[in-house]
C-alpha cells in the first residue's frame, strides 16, 4: 500500500502495490500552504513514511495531547471549554521525511516538526486547507486508514 496526499484536491488516496486506487478520503492540509521549514505551519512535501502509529484501540473521538490519550472524548461542550485548540483525535500517523535536506534533518525535519495524519472534530471542514501543518481527516476515515497501513508505509505529499 502507498498513501498519496494530493494537496490541490485536498484528498488522501490509498493505492495498492500496483498503484491502483483503493480508497480516496477528503482531507484538510495546512492553511499556510506547502513548506518544509520548522515553524512555518505548512504541510511538508515529498516522500515520507509512517514512522509511528498511535492510538490503536482508542474510541472514535479520543482526545490526544502530546501524542497521549487524555481519556476524554471530543464533544461540542469540550470544544467550547478549549476554544482555538488544535484537536488531535482518534488516531495519529506520525510522519517522517525520507529526503535529507528537503524534509528530513535540520530545520526541515518532518518528524521533529510533529507532522501527523490525524482525526479532527466533525465540525472541521474537509476539502479545504485549514490545519497548522498536519493532514486532518474525519475520525471514521483515520480509524479505517490506521487499520489498513503498516508502520513504515510510504506516504507522498504533492501538489498535482
Amino acid at each position: 500500500m502507498k498513501i498519496r496526499i494530493d494537496i490541490a484536491k485536498q484528498a488522501l488516496e490509498l493505492l495498492d502495490d500496483d498503484g491502483r486506487l483503493v480508497k480516496r478520503y477528503p482531507v484538510s492540509t495546512a492553511a499556510n500552504g506547502l513548506g518544509e521549514k520548522d515553524g512555518s505551519c505548512c504541510t511538508p512535501r515529498g516522500r515520507h513514511i509512517v514512522r509511528a502509529k498511535i492510538g490503536a484501540g482508542q474510541p472514535l473521538g479520543a482526545v490526544f495531547v502530546g501524542r497521549r490519550p487524555t481519556g476524554e472524548i471530543w464533544t461540542a461542550e469540550l470544544d467550547a471549554k478549549f476554544p482555538g485548540r488544535d484537536w488531535m483525535l482518534t488516531r495519529i500517523l506520525w510522519l517522517s521525511g525520507c529526503e535529507p535536506g528537503f524534509n528530513r534533518l535540520g530545520d526541515v525535519d518532518t518528524m521533529r516538526r510533529m507532522i501527523y495524519i490525524h482525526g479532527t472534530p466533525d465540525s472541521a471542514e474537509m476539502g479545504k486547507p485549514g490545519s497548522h501543518g498536519c493532514v486532518r481527516m474525519r475520525n471514521e476515515d483515520i480509524a479505517e486508514l490506521f487499520d489498513l497501513v503498516p508502520p513504515y508505509n510510504e506516504v507522498e505529499i504533492a501538489q498535482r
